[in-house]
C-alpha cells in the first residue's frame, strides 16, 4: 500500500488553484464527445471554473447560496461545482433520473438560487415546477439543443455564464483570488440528499473540513496514487462518486475521465482502462451477468476451460497476489493467459489495481468471482453522513463477508444494541432545516449510522439496517439483506425482496435479470414476447427455483427462502418502488404487493 499522504489545509477550490499553479500543464480531466477524448489541463480547469463561478456570482449566487445540478456526469458538472465553490457557493446535486416532483422537492427544500440542467429534458422538469421554487433565479444548460426557441428570459447556456464571468475576471482579475483567500475549511461545500428509502430525502450538509478529514481516509485507506486514473460514471450527487471524482483527485492530482453517457460505460471502460474503479453492487452484478452471457454464447471447450480455471484459482482468491506461493502463482498466471486476461479486457478492468464495491451490501459470491479472475475487489463502507469511506478491507487481511476495518482517522464503536457508531472530522455538519433529525443522528459526538454490525479484532461484519431486521414468528432475528444478496448472486436474478416479519418462514419477491434470462430462454428455445411473458413462463419459474435452492444451501435453515413469486415487471423509480440509487423502498413494495405476499403464506403447512 502507498505511503500515508499528508494534505495541505486547503479547501477543494483552493486545491484547484494550487494544482493550477503546480501541475498547470498536466491533464486533470478528459471528456469524450462523438468518440473523441478531449483533455483539460489543471490550469484550464481552474480558468474555466473561475469564469463560471464569477458568472454565477454576477447572476445572483450569494456567498453561501445554493447552486443545484441536474445532470449525468460530465465535465460541466465539476466545473460548475468548483466554480460555485470559488465564489463560496454551495453545490446541491439532484439525480437526473428524478421525476419532476422529486426535482421540485429538492430544489425547493434546498433553497436553490441557480440550477444547472444538462439538457432540454431536465430544463423541462424545472419549468414544469417553476412556480414551486421561489428562490430560483436562473437556469443554466450545457446542452442547448431544442432550447433556442424557448421564451424563457432566465434560461442561459453554460457558455453564456462562462463568458459573463470572463468579462468580470478581465475587469477585476483579483476578485476570484480574494474570495478564495477568505474561504475557510469550516464553510459549507456540498449538500447531498439521502436516498429517501423510508421517507423524504434529507439534505446532509458537508463542509470543506469534512472533506479534508475524509480525504486521508479515502486515499490512504485505499492506497490511491497521483498516477491513478478513473472513469466518473456513478451519479455525482452521491457521496461515493464525489469522493472518487472530486475529493481524492483534487488532493492527489489524479486523472478523471468522463464518458459520453451511462449507456457507453462498458465501451468507455475498455478505452480508459482505469487503475481505480468504484462500482456499486448492481454494477458488479451487471458485469458478472455480462461475462455469464458471454460464456453462454461460447463453445463447450471454452466453457469447460472457464469453469476449470475458476475452480483452480478459487482456493487462494482472498489472498493478495504477493502472498501466493510459487505453485499458486503458476496456477494463477496460467489461468490468466488462458482465460482471465480476456475476461478482464472484456469488462475494461485489466489495468485496475484498486477496485471497490460500496453503497449497499453485496453477495460474497460476487466478490469471490471477481477476485478469482484477478480483479482485486475490496468491500468498503461509508454513508453520506460520513463524507464517504470509513471502513475498508485491507488487501492483506481480507475476511470474506466483512466491510473491513476503520480507515485512517476514523473512530468506530459498537453500541449495546449492535449499532455502528462513527466519530471523526468526516462526520457531516447537519441535516438542512431538520435540527431534530440531526440531534437524533449525532449524539455525544458519535454518528449513529442505523446499521447493525458485529466487530471482532477490529474487523467489522455488516448485519443489516437496524430498521430492516426481521423477527420471525419463532422469535428469530433475520437480516433481509443477507438473504437477498445471497439470492442475487445468481446471474438470473436482478432483485430479491425478502419478507418474513412475524411469519413462520421467509418468502421473497423475485425480479429476473431480463438480459440474462432472455439469453437463457433463447438457448433453450423458449418463446416469449415481453418481460411479463418471460417471467410467467413455467420453465423460467423452474430455473429461478433451482437458483434459490442453491442459495438456500448457503443460508441457515431459518433464513432459507421457502416460497417465492416472480414479479411481472421491473421495479421502477417512477413507480416509487426504488430510490434514485436503485435501493428498494421496502415499505412501499410490501404495501404495493401485499396481496402477492399474502398468497405466499396461504396454506402455510405446505411449505
Amino acid at each position: 500500500m502507498a505511503a500515508q499522504a499528508e494534505f495541505p489545509e486547503l479547501t477543494l477550490p483552493q486545491m484547484l488553484r494550487w494544482n493550477a499553479g503546480n501541475r498547470a500543464d498536466r491533464v486533470a480531466l478528459r471528456q469524450k464527445d462523438f468518440g473523441i477524448w478531449h483533455p483539460l489541463t489543471w490550469s484550464d480547469y481552474y480558468r474555466r471554473a473561475r469564469h463560471f463561478g464569477l458568472g454565477l456570482r454576477e447572476l445572483g449566487l450569494d456567498v453561501g447560496g445554493h447552486f443545484a445540478v441536474i445532470s449525468e456526469n460530465r465535465i460541466e458538472w465539476v466545473i460548475g461545482q468548483m466554480g460555485a465553490g470559488i465564489v463560496r457557493g454551495v453545490t446541491v446535486g439532484v439525480y437526473p433520473t428524478s421525476p419532476a416532483a422529486e426535482v421540485a422537492y429538492v430544489l425547493e427544500h434546498s433553497d436553490a438560487q441557480i440550477v444547472l440542467c444538462e439538457d432540454q429534458e431536465q430544463v423541462d422538469k424545472v419549468l414544469e415546477v417553476r412556480e414551486q421554487l421561489p428562490c430560483l433565479r436562473k437556469i443554466v444548460a450545457p446542452e442547448m439543443k431544442g432550447l433556442h426557441n424557448y421564451d424563457e428570459p432566465d434560461l442561459l447556456s453554460f457558455d453564456d455564464v462562462e463568458q459573463l464571468g470572463a468579462a468580470v475576471d478581465a475587469r477585476d482579475p483579483g476578485l476570484a483570488g480574494r474570495l478564495l483567500d477568505e474561504q475557510t475549511l469550516g464553510e459549507r461545500a456540498l449538500m447531498i440528499y439521502t436516498s429517501g428509502s423510508t421517507g423524504k430525502p434529507k439534505g446532509a450538509v458537508i463542509s470543506y473540513r469534512n472533506i479534508h478529514a475524509a480525504a486521508p481516509s479515502i486515499i490512504n485507506g485505499l492506497g490511491l496514487r497521483e498516477s491513478d486514473s478513473l472513469l466518473s460514471y456513478l451519479p455525482l450527487c452521491h457521496v461515493a462518486e464525489q469522493a472518487t471524482t472530486n475529493f481524492a483527485p483534487m488532493y492527489l492530482g489524479m486523472l478523471v475521465n468522463f464518458g459520453e453517457s451511462l449507456r457507453t460505460v462498458q465501451e468507455d471502460l475498455r478505452e480508459v482502462a482505469p487503475t481505480v474503479f468504484l462500482g456499486v453492487p448492481r454494477i458488479w452484478e451487471k458485469l458478472h451477468s455480462a461475462i455469464h452471457i458471454k460464456m453462454l454464447e461460447s463453445g463447450p471447450l471454452r466453457r469447460w476451460l472457464y469453469h476449470r480455471t475458476l475452480a483452480t484459482c478459487e482456493p487462494f482468491c482472498f489472498r493478495d497476489r504477493n502472498q501466493l506461493g510459487v505453485g499458486e502463482r503458476l496456477r494463477y498466471w496460467t489461468a490468466y493467459w488462458l482465460m482471465f486476461r480476456a475476461l478482464q479486457n472484456f469488462i475494461g478492468l485489466r489495468r485496475c489495481r484498486v477496485s471497490i464495491t460500496g453503497a449497499a451490501p453485496i453477495a460474497p459470491d460476487i466478490i469471490r468471482f471477481f477476485r478469482i479472475i484477478g480483479i482485486p475487489l475490496l468491500e468498503v463502507y461509508g454513508q453520506t453522513e460520513t463524507t464517504g469511506v470509513v471502513t475498508a478491507q485491507h488487501p492483506r487481511r481480507i475476511e470474506p463477508g466483512t466491510i473491513g476495518e476503520a480507515t485512517p482517522g476514523v473512530e468506530v464503536m459498537v453500541a449495546d444494541d449492535g449499532e455502528l457508531l462513527i466519530r471523526g472530522g468526516m462526520v457531516f455538519e447537519e441535516y438542512y432545516k431538520n435540527p431534530q433529525a440531526t440531534e437524533d443522528t449525532i449524539r455525544d459526538g458519535w454518528l449513529h449510522t442505523g446499521d447493525v454490525v458485529e466487530m471482532r479484532d477490529g474487523i467489522i461484519r455488516m448485519v443489516d439496517r437496524k430498521k430492516d431486521i426481521m423477527i420471525t414468528a419463532g422469535g428469530k432475528n433475520l437480516s433481509p439483506s443477507e438473504i437477498e444478496n445471497t439470492v442475487k448472486a445468481s446471474p438470473y436474478i436482478k432483485e430479491c425482496v425478502a419478507t418474513g416479519e412475524a411469519r413462520k418462514y421467509v418468502s421473497a419477491l423475485i425480479q429476473i435479470d431480463y438480459d440474462t434470462v432472455a439469453k437463457w430462454a433463447e438457448e433453450h428455445g423458449l418463446a416469449y414476447t415481453t418481460f411479463r411473458s418471460l417471467a410467467e413462463h413455467a420453465d423460467v419459474n423452474a430455473l429461478i427455483d433451482g437458483e434459490i435452492q442453491a442459495a438456500n444451501e448457503q443460508l441457515p435453515r431459518v433464513a432459507q427462502v421457502k416460497r417465492f413469486a416472480l414479479l411481472t415487471k421491473e421495479l421502477d423509480h417512477d413507480d416509487d418502488e426504488v430510490t434514485a440509487t436503485m435501493k428498494i423502498r421496502r415499505g412501499k413494495i410490501y404495501e404495493k404487493y401485499s396481496d402477492l405476499i399474502e398468497s405466499l403464506y396461504r396454506d402455510a403447512g405446505a411449505a
